[in-house]
């Protein structure tokens, strides 16, 4: 599978619907594109951010994604034509609680991974939670 293709997004946008395997794939480019744009949501994307999330995705989803992928994922176009918080609540959508609630769990991993949480990296967390409309409960 190819992260980038967004496949899974671009159909939903367009209206469709997706299979299973579609939705399941939907989950990882979400993961994906939440991570990488975590690591990158401080202005200024280290190493170890983006170790960690590849650690995190390979963890997670069995994948192994290159470092350039995930660069590309951080500054990706697409967020050119629609905001991330439309993006993940489009996406959030089609997910389950459990789903949602795996991703921010992954996005908690990555953030801080450089021993450090910024006031920008907070507001992206909190963005993300409330885009994926995660209740409270079950953070």
């Amino acid at each position: 599978m190819s992260f980038l293709s967004m496949s899974g997004i671009s159909k939903l946008f367009g209206g469709a619907s997706l299979t299973d395997e579609e939705r399941a794939n939907l989950v990882k480019e979400v993961m994906l594109m939440t991570l990488a744009r975590a690591a990158a949501s401080d202005t200024n994307i280290k190493s170890v951010e983006i170790d960690k999330v590849q650690e995190v995705l390979q963890a997670r989803t069995g994948e192994e994604v290159p470092t350039a992928d995930i660069r590309v994922a951080a500054n990706s176009a697409l967020f050119e034509k629609v905001s991330l918080d439309k993006y993940l609540a489009r996406s959030g959508k089609n997910l389950e609680l459990e789903e949602r609630v795996q991703i921010i769990d992954a996005l908690r991993e990555v953030i801080g991974s450089d021993d450090r949480v910024s006031d920008m990296e907070k507001d992206f967390f909190n963005m993300v939670v409330k885009a994926l409309d995660i209740p409270a409960a079950n953070l």
